[in-house]
């Protein structure tokens, strides 16, 4: 099954029964719960000066997913995942292109949401999120959001680090709860238009991770957040380069994956979050595919506990 503005999905051949990227259709979405979109596109990165790269993420997490993950794992069964393919870049190199780009991740999202599919969505430029959970929080009214970035992504001008003011501002979702910032990378007047309008921070106490991660608690002088849907971004970026050294902007400082693993455990069993996505796998300058294995890794920890949903 082709939706509009799609290619058809790169997965590599010869991909073993018994492993799980054996089982995912991309035929039909019949009985399955999760829709897999590609957002193969860094023209966000470059307007931002950022290393491009990321326009071929998905087609190395496809290939790192077709070696990593058991097929039928002990305790538990995987939710059925239909792939979409890759959302077809617009290919122009300016801000209308981009907003074309953009449109195109919106209408694709929007027809997995009319198939009854949970979309997750693989990256790509992070500017794509905004486009992606557009289509959710239409969906979803009044719809708050967490995010795992060592950035805010709060800029006014076009590009990758704009997504998340975007949403603020045009669709209405907030507040928002970011994991991992960083301040060394956040420009001041980021940092205030971000408080100013909602956000709040997570601290970095490890015994509060320990404890679980808590997406969006409570925000103060408002409604709880424990009533409101959710989306959830997760840049690969918040992960330590020692880590994930293929993503847009290394993080000299960023987080273990043991430490993602735990956000998106949490992300996978909160019946809240209504979209998930992992952002700026960036091929040309990972190494011996670590960070696509950690892509790949995550994915499947989403999926894990979002088969807890149901028990």
């Amino acid at each position: 099954m082709r939706l509009p503005h799609t290619s058809l999905p790169l997965w590599p051949g010869g991909i073993t029964s018994a492993r799980f990227a054996s089982a995912v259709r991309t035929d039909s979405p019949a009985g399955c719960q999760i829709g897999l979109i590609g957002l193969a596109d860094d023209l966000g990165v470059r307007l931002n000066g950022g290393r491009f790269g990321a326009a071929e993420g998905p087609k190395l997490f496809r290939d790192a997913l077709s070696r990593y993950g058991v097929a039928n794992p002990e305790g538990m069964e995987w939710p059925k995942v239909f792939d979409a393919g890759d959302v077809i870049s617009s290919g122009t190199m300016s801000e209308s292109g981009l907003a074309e780009t953009h449109r195109r991740v919106t209408e694709v999202t929007n027809a997995v949401l009319d198939l009854g599919l949970f979309p997750v969505a693989i990256g790509g430029g992070h500017d794509l999120t905004f486009p992606f959970v557009r289509a959710v929080a239409a969906k979803f009214p009044g719809m708050s959001g967490a995010y795992a970035d060592a950035h805010l992504d709060v800029r006014e001008q076009a590009g990758s680090g704009m997504p998340f003011r975007r949403l603020v501002e045009e669709c209405k979702v907030g507040p928002l709860w970011v994991h991992g910032m960083r301040p060394l990378v956040n420009a001041a007047e980021h940092v205030r238009w971000f408080l100013a309008h909602g956000g709040r921070v997570a601290g970095e106490d490890e015994r509060e991770v320990e404890r679980d991660i808590d997406l969006a608690p409570p925000f103060a002088g408002g409604e709880s957040s424990h009533q409101r849907d959710l989306f959830v971004s997760f840049d690969l970026d918040v992960i330590d380069a020692a880590h994930a050294p293929g993503v847009s902007a290394m993080n000299p400082a960023g987080w273990s994956t043991q430490r993602a693993e735990r956000f998106v455990r949490a992300a996978g069993r909160d019946p809240r979050v209504r979209c998930f996505d992992i952002m700026e796998l960036c091929p040309d300058h990972d190494e011996n595919n670590r960070t696509a294995r950690v892509a790949a890794f995550l994915f499947l920890t989403f999926l894990a506990s979002f088969a807890e949903r149901g028990s």
